[in-house]
């Protein structure tokens, strides 16, 4: 590891607050409480459906939010918990038990300062579209599936993790479904949608709607569902009723008690939720710079500086009884558009979040469950790219096959093994694609006169593409009908060659001299002629059998 890199951990709140005013000030402000009223419902739902306690949800919210605002790569990414997390949080808890759970999230955090430190962030990138958008709209579709239980009231005392599980628990216990609970639940997600569909096209329609539409969605369905809830004496299930409430205090430190014999089986899990962690906060912060190009403060966020960032915040916050975190897209955006310019916006979100629970944590004891399940349908629905589903014919099978495998094994299988497959899936396609690009040209007579008369006795082929070991093929069939006197290979249109295409033409160069045919090598440049030098190939050759065209190498494989 190079320790010189410890050099690069430089927070964009370090720059961001350059030429910092009274004006940007309030506007963060204004957008840090704005972002803090969206977050309190989704902490407190991210976490229930994780099998955890509503608190873990907004201690997270505030310790890491604050961590990854004050310490990470971009001026307005939101951090916090996210729904991509809840299935595999749910597993782990599951199987290993909330002590494990907390060493497996530490464990990641660990990971992600590593990743950030080694510079790892722009590798993250590369991860194909394919690959991101299949297991985003699996982990979409099993948030919705469990949330059927808290949506349609069922009783249920606990919930298996695996797809087929799920399903089976809930058409056992389809006869306990509690109309009342399930009434709330449509009527919170149809209003839901009515909000974020209608109200702006109602609001520029009267002008005097414009502010009650700046309302999250999500905090009127709190507030309504509870209040009508509370009026109708609904027999529904509560936050008190199932947890007891929210404290209000302080969350404070707490060392885990585990056992190590089952925390080494933990770095599969952790590794899972670094790599997703890592892909959710990166595409968040992309989005961001994307919405912040166009004004005074866009400008690109620092990958690396981020990861390591989001490091320091999943080690720190489970031992004050929170849960992974990341950077989410939904709080984001809110940010940006509610005028955040800088990472005070974030802090000031996390800090809002911290009033609420010392001032109002109990009022949060009366909040329906049937609600929470009704917002997470909701964002489980915002949250799918089910477009690409539609649009799929447009793609090649490989896309298709990528896409939809990832899906089907995040939803049926397990998030690790999808995003396994799919990544495997696509470097075998990237090489496929790779090789059939690099190909071998056999230069004709027509095309340089001097070989008419000499078509048995010397051989000559340009090569395209990258020689690398997907396209050795080519070498091998050259080496295979070999001339009675000489090859001449043109290498100058080739872009790389890796050890194994470097290793292919030194056994061309070994059968060439064992069958007395001569081998001429043109045009080499840049990284190919640095990887031959590098095994030895110009030693094996005779200097005047390295030239620098295809011409010149006709010539000397004629005597002229």
């Amino acid at each position: 590891m190079n320790l010189s890199a410890l050099n690069f951990f430089r927070p964009r709140v370090v720059e961001a607050l350059k030429g910092y005013n009274r004006e940007r000030l309030l506007k963060d402000v204004g957008a840090g409480l704005t972002v803090g009223v969206v977050a309190l419902p989704l902490a407190m739902a991210f976490a229930i459906a994780s099998g955890l306690k509503p608190e873990a949800g907004l201690f997270t919210a505030i310790i890491a939010g604050f961590l990854i605002s004050a310490l990470g790569g971009s001026r307005v990414q939101i951090g916090g918990p996210a729904g991509a997390f809840i299935v595999i949080v749910y597993g782990i808890l599951e199987r290993y038990g909330l002590a494990n759970l907390i060493i497996a999230t530490a464990m990641s955090g660990v990971i992600l300062f590593v990743m950030g430190l080694l510079r790892f962030g722009t590798l993250i990138r590369f991860i194909p579209v394919a690959v991101v958008i299949g297991f985003t709209n699996g982990i979409a579709v099993l948030i919705a599936v469990s949330q059927l239980k808290d949506f349609l009231g069922l009783d249920i005392a606990t919930m298996p993790a695996d797809f087929f599980s799920i399903l089976r628990t809930l058409s056992d216990n389809l006869h306990t479904l509690n109309p009342q609970a399930f009434g709330l639940a449509l009527g919170c997600l149809v209003f839901l949608v009515a909000w974020q569909f209608v109200m702006p096209s109602f609001s520029a329609q009267h002008p005097r709607a414009k502010k009650l539409s700046v309302i999250p969605g999500s905090i009127l369905v709190l507030v309504l569902a509870s209040v009508i809830s509370a009026v109708f004496g609904l027999q529904v299930e509560t936050i008190a009723s199932r947890f007891g409430g929210i404290p209000s205090g302080l969350p404070t430190f707490e060392w885990p008690t585990f056992s190590w014999e089952t925390a080494k089986f933990l770095l599969i899990p952790a590794l899972t939720l670094a790599l997703l962690g890592s892909i959710e906060s990166l595409l968040c912060a992309r989005v961001a710079d994307q919405m912040m190009a166009d004004t005074e403060y866009g400008d690109r966020h620092d990958a690396n500086q981020e990861l390591m960032a989001q490091g320091i915040a999943n080690l720190v916050t489970p031992f004050f009884g929170g849960m992974p975190a990341t950077g989410t897209i939904a709080r984001t955006v809110t940010n940006v558009k509610n005028g955040g310019n800088s990472p005070v916006a974030g802090m000031v979100h996390a800090l809002t979040l911290l009033l609420v629970v010392l001032v109002a944590a109990p009022l949060a004891g009366s909040v329906p469950l049937a609600a929470l399940s009704a917002i997470l349908m909701f964002v489980a629905w915002n949250m799918g790219e089910w477009r690409e589903f539609v649009h799929l014919r447009q793609f090649r099978l490989p896309y298709r096959a990528t896409l939809l495998a990832v899906f089907f094994l995040t939803v049926i299988v397990d998030l690790t093994v999808a995003v396994q497959v799919g990544l495997i899936a696509a470097c075998i396609t990237f090489i496929y694609r790779i090789s059939s690009l690099t190909r071998a040209e056999t230069v004709q007579p027509e095309q340089h006169p001097e070989l008419v008369g000499h078509t048995q006795a010397v051989h000559a082929h340009r090569l395209y593409g990258a020689l690398f070991f997907g396209a050795v093929k080519l070498i091998e069939e050259i080496e295979e009908h070999l001339p009675t006197h000489a090859v001449v290979l043109d290498l100058k249109n080739l872009i790389y060659i890796d050890t194994s295409g470097a290793d292919a033409l030194m056994a061309l160069v070994r059968t060439c001299r064992k069958k007395h045919v001569r081998l001429i090598i043109c045009g080499l440049a840049h990284q190919p002629l640095d990887m031959v030098q590098r095994c030895g190939l110009p030693q094996a050759l005779a200097s005047q059998d390295l030239v620098p065209d295809l011409t010149q190498g006709l010539a000397t494989a004629l005597g002229r």
